[in-house]
């Protein structure tokens, strides 16, 4: 049974958004100097490498991170390959998706090098997000750093999802990844007051 991740390694010098907290590592006890142990201490925004956006994010009014439904994160996921497409649209959506599909990840390979952060990435249109309302999709991933273009301040993809209680994560890494159906698990943090959260995603291989 094949085992992808699809995780996004956090290192110093990872490109995170532009004036966001850059993620650092540092070790607060080194075992020279606490005579037992090395403990480390981690600065980071919680929007940095792959994560789950809470509905606060974006709106005040929206569920914190320790308010979400862990089962959105876990479970069948389909993989869409979408290389080469400038938007993700409701054809798309329409013509690839499977009636039972709960979880959508998008593969649009735009992030080609994740050492800088991206300056142009395939947003989600309000229609495609229409046509997973449809389908009775809960969660939608990319392997970008957003659903809507990084210039955007209206943020009508993140809006339009929560509209239809359709979650969302993002940062993935699906470079290797076949199109294809998989199990998801994508666990947020416990971070309870939390807008958003880093995520260790994997796919798994279907036995059946």
């Amino acid at each position: 049974m094949k085992l992808y991740d699809i995780s996004m390694p956090l290192y110093n010098g990872v490109p995170g958004w532009p004036g966001d907290t850059p993620y650092h590592f540092d070790l607060a006890w080194t075992k020279e100097d606490s005579g037992s142990v090395n403990v480390g201490k981690v600065e980071m925004s919680t929007h940095t490498g792959t994560h789950i956006d809470a509905p606060y994010h974006f709106t005040n009014s929206g569920e914190r991170v320790g308010g979400l439904d862990l089962e959105l994160y876990i479970g069948r996921a389909m993989v869409i390959d979408v290389t080469d497409m400038k938007e993700i649209t409701a054809e798309i959506v329409k013509a690839r998706l499977h009636a039972d599909t709960k979880r959508v990840l998008f593969k649009t390979n735009c992030w080609k090098d994740r050492s800088v952060f991206p300056n142009k990435i395939v947003p989600l249109s309000p229609e495609a997000v229409q046509m997973l309302n449809e389908f009775g999709v809960c969660l939608v991933g990319v392997d970008m750093p957003s659903v809507d273009q990084l210039d955007s301040k209206e943020l009508e993809a993140h809006h339009a999802l929560y509209e239809h209680n359709i979650h969302i994560l993002e940062g993935l890494v699906l470079d290797q990844v076949p199109e294809g159906e998989y199990e998801l698990v994508a666990l947020p943090l416990a971070l309870k007051e939390a807008d958003g959260s880093p995520v260790r995603a994997i796919l798994r291989e279907l036995t059946i």
